[in-house]
């Protein structure tokens, strides 16, 4: 679903993405760790353009990145991304930020978009009325707003960068259970996450990143028992101490 080859990316002198590869099946769900300022968020951002590479290529679903124009919207309805601060509309109520794109986007009727968002924020559990505007809503019932903004378009891949590092602990369990469900509902999913026990019980493999580099690449298990590099270790001992 999406392949990564050789990309690399530097801000000025900065080379924050260094000869990565990787590659995410359909339907696999892939959390990428490391410390900060390994080049996780920049790596998500990559994948619909929000960031440009420098040299190598991305392509999802078997289609390259397009430069810009009509393409681009097109990907990018069909790569959900869900941020750290929500983004989302604030002058919008809920059920408004949920249809918009629908209609903007993929050019749906009114009704029917009003009728898809509102089956989308009871799935995941927002649990307030639908003219709620943002302002009005704890930071978990916002996060769960975005994701089902981005369910809405019919992603073939959802990104999520940092989805929960806004959050207190409570709501943050609230929407790791939502990301957990979109995982066995079959969702092609990377998370870029500091949550361990994400990582750990929900994805079907773990990327380590340090660096600018993908430094190891496993499945959960074998990732958290037995990590093969230094920096894994030493990584892991540090997070899993606390």
């Amino acid at each position: 679903m999406v392949v990564l080859d050789h990309v690399d990316k530097h801000y000025g002198p900065l080379h924050v993405l260094k000869d990565i590869d990787l590659t995410v099946a359909r339907g696999e769900v892939v959390a990428v760790i490391g410390p900060s300022g390994a080049g996780k968020s920049t790596l998500c951002r990559t994948i619909n353009r929000l960031e440009a590479i420098d040299s190598g290529s991305i392509s999802v679903d078997g289609h390259p990145l397009p430069e810009g124009g009509r393409e681009l919207a097109r990907l990018r309805a069909d790569v959900g991304m869900v941020f750290q601060s929500f983004n989302l509309f604030t002058h919008k109520t809920v059920l408004e930020n949920v249809t918009f794109g629908q209609i903007k986007v993929r050019g749906a009727g009114a009704v029917a978009a009003q009728e898809k968002a509102r089956l989308l924020l009871d799935r995941v559990g927002v649990g307030v009325p639908y003219d709620t505007y943002p302002a009005r809503l704890s930071g978990g019932q916002q996060q769960r707003v975005a994701i089902a903004r981005a369910l809405a378009m019919d992603p073939k891949v959802m990104l999520f960068d940092e989805p929960t590092s806004a959050l207190d602990p409570e709501m943050t369990g609230e929407v790791l259970d939502v990301m957990r469900q979109l995982a066995r509902d079959g969702m092609t999913m990377i998370v870029v996450t500091h949550e361990m026990g994400f990582a750990r019980y929900a994805a079907d493999r773990v990327v380590f990143m340090a660096d600018g580099r993908i430094v190891e690449e496993a499945a959960p298990d074998a990732f958290f028992a037995a990590p093969r590099s230094d920096r894994a270790r030493d990584f892991l001992s540090r997070v899993l101490r606390h």
